[in-house]
């Protein structure tokens, strides 16, 4: 999928989208909901798959409707996130590598929220 200057749109961020409006809806919603209140200009199709494997990943929720399904959030836009980040962390031979290098990647403010958070204070 492209944007509309030709190049590729981040990993990820349309599903983030979709998942943005399900949530921002609070209700189950049908493709065309969706469709409806994403900032993107997508086919109800290209909807309608992104939400069948947001589904397949248990992220969103389903139910049959009048005319297809309506979905429900199950995790919000940071679960998703963190569901990628566990995933990329489950395809690499040596994790221990993977998280020295996020690590150093940091900035020194989510360097310190991290610490904090494996100390136990964040939760």
């Amino acid at each position: 999928m492209t944007d509309t200057m030709g190049e590729r749109r981040p990993a990820g961020e349309l599903e983030a989208s979709v998942l943005a409006a399900l949530c921002a809806a609070g209700t189950p919603q049908s493709a065309a909901e969706v469709r409806a209140a994403i900032p993107q200009e997508l086919a109800r199709t290209t909807v309608a798959t992104l939400l069948a494997r947001l589904h397949e990943k248990g992220v969103v929720g389903r139910t049959p409707g009048r005319r297809g399904f309506l979905y429900v959030a199950v995790e919000d836009s940071h679960g998703l996130t963190a569901r990628r980040m566990h995933q990329e962390l489950e395809q690499d031979g040596d994790r221990s590598i993977a998280l020295a290098r996020f690590v150093e990647g940091l900035n020194p403010a989510d360097e310190a929220e991290l610490k904090r958070l494996l100390e136990g204070e964040g939760r």
